[in-house]
């Protein structure tokens, strides 16, 4: 049943309607601001390898057999802790042989020092002369150095012998170890390779950006999946197969396998950007607009954002195409 209703009515209504819909509605606030070029960084994307700041190999001080090998790759050591032991079997037989002339130096000790006495007893009795006294004397001072000297040549072979224990260079991790128990080595050679001194990432970057790499610039690091900062610490002036080698430190590195592979992100330059609060940009249909206040009305216009970066704690949108410098936009 349809129920007719008069002209002035139904525009009472409308307007009953419409004040109720105006009282409801929120009022949105805006602001205009003026923006301008502005100066970014350019950056470069490299990957960088997770490197150990001291690579010390911990070497043999002494040749023979591994009869000991107590660290793998991946253990943790502290400086001075012992990693291995080698044995040299031949030292035994040295000490033997220096321990046999120590014998025989004593016995001839005890025999020079009787025949000094019986040589005193001569020469009160007028039997023999001071020259022979004085060479008795003699001989029983050259057979104490001479116990001296090999005594101290013993010593020398049982620090040797002590020597096989192999320590620890530096405290860190141990990367590689070359060798394996019942092994013969050299003096010298290596038996572990000790990463200490902390970890860091270690670029290596064209010649061409040398001149913009500054010590202390801001690196960006993209680990576990989340954009971290970090800090260029050192960039050497030696170049390498023409690349620059450089340092970054990152707090949140992580150094579960070394010489692995992080993406960062390095300034070599710098560049003009018109910039744009990103919470001016409005997406429709696929489209980004921006409102721009044209002749004292505010007018949409499609725009292609670019890249977005952080200015004190706002986020900003790259504007590529649509906009130019010095327009006034309208920001919710």
């Amino acid at each position: 049943m349809c129920i007719a209703i008069p002209t002035a009515a139904r525009a009472a209504v409308v307007l009953t309607v419409a004040a109720g819909l105006m009282a409801t509605s929120p009022v949105l606030a805006t602001d205009t601001s003026t923006f301008g070029m502005q100066t970014v960084p350019e950056w470069k994307a490299v990957y960088g390898r997770v490197e150990a700041r001291d690579l010390v190999p911990a070497r043999a001080r002494i040749g023979g057999t591994i009869v000991e090998l107590v660290v793998s790759e991946g253990d943790t050591v502290a400086a001075g802790q012992r990693i291995a032991t080698v044995r040299d079997d031949k030292l035994a037989f040295q000490i033997a042989a220096i321990d046999a002339q120590l014998g025989v130096l004593d016995a001839q000790l005890s025999r020079a020092e009787a025949e000094l006495s019986r040589g005193r007893s001569l020469v009160e009795r007028g039997v023999s002369t001071a020259q022979r006294l004085e060479q008795l004397q003699t001989d029983v001072e050259v057979t104490r150095n001479q116990i001296v000297a090999t005594q101290a040549q013993r010593s020398v072979v049982v620090q040797q012998g002590e020597e096989g224990a192999v320590l620890a260079p530096v405290s860190g991790v141990v990367l590689g170890v070359p060798v394996t128990r019942d092994t013969v080595i050299m003096a010298g050679e290596a038996v572990a390779t000790v990463g200490g001194g902390g970890f860091f990432l270690r670029l290596a970057i064209p010649e061409r950006h040398a001149e913009a790499l500054k010590e202390g610039a801001e690196i960006r690091v993209s680990a576990g999946g989340a954009e971290a900062m970090g800090r260029l610490a050192k960039v050497y002036p030696r170049i390498q197969n023409g690349r620059v080698v450089a340092d970054v430190e990152f707090e949140r590195l992580d150094t579960t396998f070394v010489d692995a592979r992080v993406l960062v992100e390095v300034p070599v330059g710098t560049r003009e950007a018109l910039l744009v609060p990103r919470s001016a940009l409005a997406t429709r249909s696929g489209l980004d607009f921006v409102r721009v206040r044209q002749d004292g009305q505010d007018v949409e216009r499609a725009v292609v954002p670019g890249e977005v970066m952080r200015r004190g704690g706002i986020a900003y949108v790259e504007i590529l195409t649509g906009l130019a410098a010095g327009e006034t936009i309208v920001v919710p």
